[in-house]
């Protein structure tokens, strides 16, 4: 398979991933929003989870920039 060919489909891959943790980060972020929301400190887990979650999603960004930019200068 061409290199071309193997950026588009990791740049795909990449952005489905990135999907996959936001929709992730989603559920704990809305676990915060509603502690907030009742005026109670959330949970220590849904804290966690949201910043393990952040982290991945940008690190997956930075790999989808990576990717995209090998290839434009293809």
């Amino acid at each position: 398979m061409s290199r071309k060919g193997e950026l588009k489909r990791g740049i795909k891959e990449s952005e489905k991933e990135i999907e996959n943790l936001e929709k992730k980060r989603m559920r704990s972020q809305s676990a915060l929003m509603e502690a907030h929301v009742n005026n109670v400190p959330p949970k220590a887990s849904d804290v966690e989870y949201f910043k393990v979650y952040s982290n991945l999603i940008e690190l997956e960004r930075k790999n989808l920039r990576q990717l995209k930019s090998e290839l434009d200068k293809l």
